[in-house]
């Protein structure tokens, strides 16, 4: 079993067992501290493999801590289940170790086909505005939707301020377990993006596009997506993880 948290997760194992090649970038914006995490984890006996992102809630010491928290524990039950099962198990842990209502964190959880399946799915769970993105080499899909509070004005054909894509409608200490965003994808071939709100907030989707289909490599694709959005004026902290299945 592999893992690492806020560091890059790149491996000749992780190709060799699971067909996957990730790395993970994370930069600090216009913030006091970096209370992004990330996490991921290879179960070598099945050749499975589970990443997850997490960005907490405001620039403190215990936003940090519980995106630290969730990313490691949601990456690492998700591989033995499913992802949302990862995300509802990083929920209860972050209650049992901080019942400080302000360590809280949004997230994205992505389990990726075992090698037996080449052009299997790909099973993400989310809560909050972090997204996970594929490019399957011709369309940039979006397969997560925001829990904020402008996208449930949207869909009701009510614009709001700008403010309120950042004001989340529900984390991972108070989503209930059938608010949970889910997601199967018809296949987990091609490229993955998972990503904070300081990235893909950030810069256009155009860029995402164009950034993830140009880039040699998951590791060049990520520095780049995370560089760019700082470069662009990002004043949040920018996390990329990306991953190629091929």
């Amino acid at each position: 079993m592999h893992t690492a948290v806020t560091t890059a997760i790149t491996r000749r194992e992780l190709m060799r067992l699971t067909g996957i090649t990730a790395h993970s970038v994370s930069r600090r914006g216009g913030r006091s501290l970096n209370a992004d995490a990330v996490s991921g984890y290879i179960d070598s006996a099945v050749g499975r493999s589970a990443f997850a992102v997490a960005d907490g809630i405001g620039d403190h010491l215990l936003a940090a801590r519980a995106a630290r928290t969730v990313a490691r524990v949601a990456a690492r039950v998700a591989i033995g289940g499913s992802a949302v099962a990862g995300l509802l198990a990083a929920q209860q842990q972050l209650l049992r170790e901080f019942p400080e209502p302000s360590a809280d964190s949004c997230m994205v959880v992505a389990v990726g086909p075992t090698p037996d399946r080449v052009d299997g799915p790909c099973d993400i769970a989310w809560v909050g505005d972090c997204r996970a993105y594929h490019w399957n080499g011709r369309v940039l899909h979006q397969v997560t939707s925001d829990h904020t509070v402008a996208e449930m004005m949207s869909a009701r054909g009510v614009t709001v301020a700008p403010r309120m894509h950042h004001l989340v409608t529900t984390s991972a200490r108070t989503v209930r377990p059938e608010a949970v965003g889910h997601g199967i994808t018809g296949t987990g071939i091609g490229r993955w993006l998972l990503s904070t709100d300081g990235v893909h907030k950030t810069l256009a989707m155009t860029d995402i596009k164009r950034i993830l289909a140009e880039s040699d490599s998951a590791a060049v694709a990520a520095d780049t997506l995370a560089d760019s959005a700082i470069r662009a004026g990002a004043t949040d902290n920018t996390t990329a993880l990306v991953f190629d299945h091929r």
